[in-house]
């Protein structure tokens, strides 16, 4: 085990080789890494910069760089670099090489060679809560916050609101796709916006499973609670049913719509029609937090009760005991090479298949 120190957030040790993932040799994709960033730290969003051959992963301490070519670290930053706040919900990339992170509490940074910009709703933006980030064509940027989504224009960096138009204010998941439309992931469930037209979606429409195992309702619909909002999914420390709450939103390449719900699986969108998965499909747990989609059409999801792959027909669940940090998955990204990285409490961990030996 190599302990590498960094000046003002976390220990991050590297556990390649480690016994409790040695066992997994005979399943590909396996854990082949796994990056501590201390037992009480989160890990809450990754994300890949392929033009920089880097992974960021956004922790309740701050920020981690991480070089993919040699999976080492590469820089930690905190307030004192730049960052508007340590606790870090999500990390964008936009296409002019700037990586964004969106705080708890601390408004939005942008950062590039080593310069930093802060975001404030003293600047136009929507809220100090940013969640999530997601680009259209010809330059337009849009922020996940909780008090709406904001667009930004990065060629001038003006930026405005929308709020009323959405079916609900607080946004966690954020997702353009081919058609240049905007899918917007909310506490009340999706809204998608076609130009200048709106459409939104809901149980009612198909959203989210329905409540079979007759869990508790969660009336958490955000407004005018904002000190409630610690992201739990327990109501009285059970788990409990929000179909209409989406926490991750992705577009895949076949342009279907993928949202991830509170206790109701994940849904998809395509022709019209949503269609759910659920624990009775395969899927490890019904609180989705993450989403994503591997260059082989594989899908991959964060829950609470660990990851899933998904090829389309068969489902395989990955837990503490293959590895992972933690159970509750709440960040996935992919990378070009078919690595997969997952956020959990305590770190994450580097899934991909293992060479062959010689």
């Amino acid at each position: 085990m190599r302990k590498i120190q960094t000046s003002a957030i976390v220990t991050l040790a590297f556990l390649a080789g480690c016994g409790q993932v040695e066992k997994l040799e005979s399943m590909p994709p396996s854990v082949i890494d796994v990056f501590e960033v201390g037992d009480s730290a989160y890990v809450r969003s990754v994300a890949i910069d392929e033009a920089g051959n880097r992974l960021w992963v956004g922790t309740s301490g701050g920020a981690l760089e991480i070089d993919l070519a040699s999976h080492e670290l590469k820089n930690a930053f905190t307030r004192d670099d730049g960052l508007a706040n340590e606790y870090i919900f999500g990390i964008g990339i936009d296409s002019d090489g700037y990586t964004w992170f969106g705080t708890n509490a601390g408004g939005a940074s942008r950062y590039k060679n080593g310069e930093w910009q802060v975001f404030f709703p003293m600047h136009g933006l929507a809220d100090y809560w940013v969640y999530t980030f997601a680009e259209q064509r010809d330059k337009i940027y849009w922020i996940g916050t909780w008090a709406g989504a904001n667009r930004v224009d990065l060629r001038t960096m003006r930026i405005t609101t929308v709020k009323d138009e959405l079916v609900n204010e607080w946004v966690y998941g954020l997702a353009v796709d081919s058609g240049n439309r905007v899918w917007f992931g909310t506490e009340g469930g999706i809204s998608m916006l076609d130009g200048d037209e709106w459409t939104h979606f809901t149980h009612a429409d198909g959203l989210g499973g329905e409540n079979r195992k007759q869990l508790p309702a969660s009336a958490n619909t955000g407004l005018g609670t904002r000190d409630r909002h610690d992201l739990s999914v327990t109501v009285g420390g059970a788990a409990s049913y929000n179909p209409n709450y989406v926490f991750s939103t992705i577009a895949d390449r076949d342009d279907a719509i993928w949202a991830g719900t509170w206790g109701a699986g994940a849904s998809r969108y395509a022709q019209g029609k949503w269609t759910t998965y659920t624990t009775a499909d395969g899927l490890a747990g019904d609180v989705v937090y993450s989403i994503a989609q591997g260059p082989d059409d594989v899908y991959w999801f964060g829950t609470n009760n660990g990851l899933s792959r998904f090829d389309g027909s068969n489902w395989k669940t990955y837990g503490v005991e293959d590895g992972l940090l933690g159970v509750d998955v709440y960040a996935v990204a992919i990378t070009a090479n078919n690595e997969i990285w997952a956020g959990t409490k305590g770190g994450v961990a580097r899934l991909a298949a293992r060479p062959e030996a010689n």
